[in-house]
């Protein structure tokens, strides 16, 4: 009993004696609890028919009937597996495309001696990750439209006799958006593994070339392994954000004749809860993501810390 209350008066001695900087740290404080976790009570909504009756909107959701799990169990039973598939077939196959481009690109870069190349092709792939989806949209629109360079160059290469509509052929809409989703963080990916790269100590490096080493086979036995504990943590990162497609994307590429392929979960939210007026239904579809993404993160570091021999993890 003494120990505890001598350990209390300890706690609230340096409690005292750093009163200024809690309270330097007492706006922050008061910020994330109004952005971060106050919007929280909106969820809330995923359980009841929300509707709103002009009353206020903490007013509106306390009178509105409360449903339990019905609007989770619609969504089961009509279009989930639809959504389900176009969301993991997206995000899987960006996935496929953006988590090992970055690194043979920084890989690549370390390789490079001129400086003058090295930081053209790096500005170069830096540069679309500061492209809105607006123009990057057009971008792909444009190039991969009926009379698009794409189309011409198969037609000039003699792959194709005629033109190929990207946009209203479905399975192609997921390949596009993967490479577009790849395309637009290659640069910003790769400076994180370069970042990475330039911690690893020169002495490895010298000491391989005294031992005869190659180019590969420093690159096998020294710099990826030097990697794996930045690869292992942004794949935990990935993994817990495959539900999270974007949907600026798929709204500004997609259209109706492709709908039933160019749906995701962020896409049918948006287009129930708010076009629609379902907000109810649309909270519990983006609950359901949310609560989908902290399980996979949790599994993704579980298995991490399980299976990794430096016990990389992010918690």
């Amino acid at each position: 009993m003494k120990k505890e209350k001598s350990k209390h008066k300890s706690i609230r001695k340096q409690f005292w004696s750093q009163r200024y900087l809690f309270l330097l740290l007492l706006p922050a404080l008061v910020w994330v609890v109004l952005i971060c976790y106050a919007p929280m009570t909106g969820l809330y909504m995923a359980f009841i028919n929300y509707t709103p009756q002009g009353n206020g909107y903490f007013a509106d959701m306390v009178n509105s009937q409360f449903v339990g799990l019905d609007w989770f169990e619609y969504f089961f039973s009509t279009d989930f597996l639809m959504i389900m598939r176009n969301t993991l077939a997206t995000s899987l196959l960006t996935l496929v495309f953006s988590f090992p481009l970055p690194i043979i690109l920084a890989l690549c870069l370390n390789e490079v001696k001129n400086q003058r190349v090295k930081k053209f092709v790096q500005t170069s792939s830096y540069i679309p990750y500061f492209i809105s989806w607006v123009i990057a949209a057009n971008i792909f629109l444009t190039f991969l439209s009926a009379d698009g360079v794409i189309n011409h160059l198969l037609q000039f290469l003699g792959l194709t006799d005629q033109e190929i509509l990207f946009f209203q052929n479905g399975p192609y809409f997921w390949w596009i958006i993967a490479i577009a989703n790849a395309w637009k963080v290659l640069g910003y990916n790769a400076i994180i593994y370069m970042a990475a790269i330039s911690g690893i100590s020169q002495d490895m490096y010298e000491a391989a070339d005294v031992d005869g080493a190659t180019r590969m086979q420093k690159i096998l036995h020294i710099t990826l392994p030097a990697l794996r504990p930045t690869i292992l943590i942004l794949l935990i990162l990935a993994i817990g954000g495959v539900l999270n497609t974007g949907y600026e994307q798929q709204l500004l590429m997609s259209n109706d004749s492709i709908l039933n392929y160019s749906d995701v979960l962020d896409t049918y939210a948006y287009r129930y809860g708010l076009k629609n007026g379902m907000y109810s239904y649309g909270t519990a579809v983006g609950l359901f993501k949310s609560v989908v993404s902290f399980l996979l993160v949790i599994s993704a570091n579980a298995l991490s810390r399980k299976f990794s021999d430096d016990n990389t993890a992010l918690f």
